[in-house]
C-alpha cells in the first residue's frame, strides 16, 4: 500500500510538558495498552483486517504489529506509522514527535484511509461522519500525554 496515495482524512495534535524520548515510549505504551483489551482482536476479526493479534519486536518497530495495524517504520523520538487493511477500508495512522524545546514536545497523530465501495462508503460514515474516529484519536493523545508528563 503506497500511503501516500491514501486520501488525507484528519490530524490531531497535542502539546506534551515532556521531551521526545518520554512521548516514543509513552505513544507506545499507550498503543500497546489501547490495542491490548480482547475487544479489539474481536473487531479485527470482525472486519477482517490482515493482522488481528499483536505480535513481533518490541518496543514497537517496524514489523510489529497490533490487531488491526502493521508498523511499516518506526524512528524512536520522531515518527511513528501504521498501517492497515480489512474488507471496508485501507488506511494508516501516522504518529509525529516535533520537539518544541527543553521538556516539550508535540506529538501529531495524521490519519489517512480509503473506504471502496459502497460498504466501504457505509463503514466511513459510521466511524468518521459520526466522529467517532476523532474522538478515538483525542482520547488516545490525551492517554500518550497523560503517561508522557
Amino acid at each position: 500500500m503506497q500511503i501516500a496515495s491514501l486520501p488525507y482524512i484528519d490530524e490531531h495534535a497535542t502539546v506534551i510538558a515532556a521531551g521526545a524520548d518520554d512521548v516514543w515510549r509513552a505513544l507506545g505504551e499507550t498503543l500497546e495498552r489501547s490495542f491490548s483489551q480482547a475487544g479489539t482482536a474481536r473487531y479485527a476479526r470482525l472486519v477482517g483486517a490482515v493482522d488481528r493479534t499483536a505480535s513481533g519486536p518490541r518496543p514497537l518497530a517496524e514489523g510489529s504489529t497490533l490487531p488491526g495495524f502493521g508498523v511499516v517504520a518506526a524512528v524512536p523520538g520522531r515518527e511513528l506509522v501504521l498501517e492497515g487493511r480489512h474488507r471496508f477500508s485501507s488506511y494508516a495512522l501516522i504518529f509525529r514527535i516535533e520537539h518544541l524545546g527543553p521538556g516539550r514536545s508535540r506529538l501529531r497523530a495524521e490519519s489517512r484511509a480509503v473506504f471502496p465501495g459502497p460498504a466501504g462508503g457505509l463503514y466511513r460514515r459510521l466511524v468518521i461522519g459520526t466522529g467517532g474516529h476523532a474522538v478515538g484519536m483525542r482520547r488516545l493523545l490525551s492517554g500518550v500525554r497523560r503517561r508522557s508528563e
